[in-house]
């Protein structure tokens, strides 16, 4: 939703309210998305949450439920009446209310559990004992299956029954007797099988599940791989425990690319801001997160200075070369930046792999070599039109492409050797890489200008 249109759907809905036209927003809020309306609720006072979420059908309101922050869920539901809170709590899918109890104290979750059946209710305190980014975590046990002697006609009978509580029925799960998974049969095969064939004859043995102890992360890039709808999730038995969809695989996606971006940004996931934020808490969470790069910068700028110091002679010998150092230091963290940025990715999406290693680094390499050579020609010319000497555009020319080409190399292999120690290669983030190429880029272009100098002199 666009910022112009959220604007128009909150000053409508608060017009609505304040003329208490109950049955022409109820009506609106009805053609809204859910999400739409999760949006706007979270921009509303308590009191008005409450009174606008009591004119939502059903069916909306546990869209909006599964669309709503975990602190404004916990909110709604306490202010319903036990009906209502037991109605739309088993309306919801399993894996929405662990998403959103996992925000919460523990005394709070136990609180909405005890609104859910016996087996619902079990089923969740099981999803909540799971790693938050594990497979485990964020599957969802709403799926549908079958035995595998079962005949394709007590199969599709089996299902009318069992559907309406599920999240998805696209794909029909075969288990054997031990609810060990054997196959899986979609749909529309299941629909279009002859109704006295049995399970087994038509099912897909080929099947790719996860274990429930992989990482979000891998189970999102699995399910993109192929295409799926839903990936089965199982134990070290084989045993068939639930299912994540791609509506979940989206989430996940979504939060591992905020974390990357935060972690190379020398930052993490504790800046984003919730609605309950205060400005003093805003603060306080950017401030832990951002200091401990910083003072790891701090301490790089502190060998950047004892590199200066060491070749104070020289630049004593000519000021003229410290009008450059702003320069090389910039071009080289810029380089760096970029191919960090495009390394990381790749290692992301697996394009990284065996001899793609070595390929991508020799890229990398090749390409600051080439846009070495021409940043140092042009910043060459330039510091003869600034009138500075000969051997000084010299100096600054070729430090300026080893500079590049360094920075292209470290900014490429610091990602592989993170990922090589099972670090995450997005912690190789910009204040490291820069840290580095600062460090390196001074001391190639004064080692480079004393010894040039030197030979001069002589």
């Amino acid at each position: 939703m666009g910022l112009l249109m959220f604007y128009e759907y909150l000053d409508k809905i608060e017009h609505l309210l304040e003329q208490k036209k109950d049955i022409e927003l109820h009506n609106y809020l009805e053609n809204m998305h859910a999400a739409d309306i999760a949006e706007v609720l979270e921009n509303l006072e308590v009191d008005e949450q409450t009174q606008v979420f009591g004119l939502l059908s059903d069916e909306k309101a546990t869209e909006v439920l599964e669309q709503i922050n975990p602190e404004d869920f916990s909110s709604l539901i306490k202010a319903l009446s036990y009906e209502k809170k037991v109605t739309l709590l088993d309306l919801m899918s399993q894996d929405d209310i662990v998403d959103k109890l996992i925000e919460l104290p523990e005394s709070r979750q136990k609180e909405i559990i005890a609104f859910l059946d016996y087996e619902d209710a079990e089923d969740v305190k099981e999803l909540l004992v799971y790693e938050e980014d594990t497979a485990g975590g964020i599957m969802t046990k709403d799926f549908v299956s079958i035995k595998k002697d079962y005949s394709i006609y007590y199969a599709i009978e089996t299902l009318r029954a069992i559907a309406p509580d599920a999240e998805t029925i696209y794909y029909v799960y075969v288990t054997d007797d031990l609810d060990r998974l054997v196959g899986v049969i979609s749909l529309r095969q299941l629909i279009i099988s002859p109704p006295n064939r049995s399970v087994d004859s038509i099912m897909n043995e080929n099947l790719i599940t996860v274990n429930i102890k992989d990482d979000q992360e891998e189970v999102a890039k699995l399910v993109t791989k192929y295409g799926l709808l839903a990936v089965p999730v199982v134990d070290d038995q084989n045993t068939l425990l639930g299912i994540i969809t791609v509506d979940d695989i989206l989430d996940v996606i979504e939060e591992e690319a905020t974390e990357d971006i935060f972690r190379f940004a020398g930052t993490n996931e504790d800046e984003i801001y919730e609605n309950d934020d205060t400005l003093l808490d805003r603060v306080k969470n950017s401030v832990k997160s951002r200091l401990p790069w910083l003072i790891i910068t701090i301490f790089g700028g502190l060998m950047s200075a004892s590199v200066l110091a060491s070749f104070q002679n020289t630049i004593s010998a000519n000021a003229t070369l410290a009008m450059f150092m702003p320069l090389l230091a910039g071009m080289g963290g810029n380089v760096g930046t970029q191919s960090s940025t495009i390394t990381v990715r790749n290692i992301a999406t697996h394009a990284i792999e065996g001899v793609g290693i070595f390929k991508t680094l020799i890229h990398e390499i090749s390409v600051g070599l080439l846009v070495g050579v021409l940043c140092s020609l042009i910043v060459a010319g330039a510091a003869l039109v600034m009138h500075a000497e000969y051997h000084i555009a010299i100096i600054v020319g070729i430090s300026m492409w080893a500079n590049m080409i360094t920075a292209a190399t470290i900014g490429t292999i610091v990602p592989l050797v993170f990922k090589k120690l099972g670090i995450d290669p997005a912690v190789a983030s910009a204040p490291f890489i820069t840290t580095t190429i600062d460090l390196t880029g001074l001391t190639i272009y004064f080692t480079l200008a004393t010894i040039m100098m030197a030979n001069l002199a002589a």
